[in-house]
């Protein structure tokens, strides 16, 4: 009976380091394997209820646009937290964003002042405000919004009861894609920010502000690990 112990515990030590071995090469192949898409996103149109739908030209210039077969009118919706959106260009790439002085601009490089939250107003229109920024007294919310010319407002003079706020999604197709990642903003940060909307005063210092958000977020991250 001993000898049938011993021998089962010497298989079983074998099938054991076996499965770790196996796991081992497993965890190895998949850290080697580039990220693949990891979040479920749409393709789709934004139309105003002004009559526009939103646009991005190739040199990061932001408006409205009647024609909803242009290729400037289609946008990724990549969610990047709970209700909350990122909004990138299709044929231009970049990102949508808004500034401290609330100012819509682009990005090549995902940044906090990229994360837009979506709700759906009681009129079942969809409103996107930026998660940074806000009126300081008040505490009302920043919007994208179009007036009624197409021509895109800043974010502090757009109410959310009003027409220019409002937009329908005109989904296209579902999309898998990687996250974005705040990481990136280092390594681009010079080449960032393309901004039609904004002088180039506003923009170094939109830049600046990214740069410190950027520190703060990896100082939160090594303190919480």
């Amino acid at each position: 009976m001993t000898r049938y112990c011993s021998l089962f515990l010497r298989l079983l030590s074998r099938e054991n380091k076996a499965k770790k071995t196996d796991e081992q090469d497993a965890g190895a192949r998949s850290r080697s394997r580039p990220l693949e898409p990891e979040l479920k996103g749409i393709v789709t149109r934004l139309f105003s209820e002004q009559g526009f739908f939103l646009q991005m030209l190739s040199d990061g210039t932001i408006g409205g646009n009647k024609d909803e077969n242009s290729d400037n009118t289609l946008f990724n919706l990549i969610p990047v937290g709970l209700r909350v959106v990122a909004i990138q260009g299709v044929k231009a790439g970049l990102y949508v964003a808004m500034n401290a002085e609330g100012f819509l601009y682009t990005s090549d490089v995902f940044t906090s002042e990229c994360k837009f939250k979506e709700s759906v107003f009681e009129n079942y229109y969809v409103i996107y405000s930026s998660t940074l920024y806000r009126q300081h007294e008040s505490g009302r919310a920043w919007f994208l919004g179009l007036n009624k010319e197409g021509t895109i407002m800043k974010g502090n003079r757009v109410k959310k009861t009003k027409p220019c706020s409002h937009f329908v999604p005109r989904p296209i197709e579902v999309c898998m894609y990687k996250e974005p990642s705040l990481h990136e903003l280092e390594e681009k940060l010079l080449k960032s920010s393309r901004s039609p909307t904004m002088n180039s005063e506003e923009r170094a210092r939109s830049l600046e502000r990214q740069r410190r958000q950027a520190e703060q977020d990896a100082s939160t991250d090594r303190e919480g690990s």
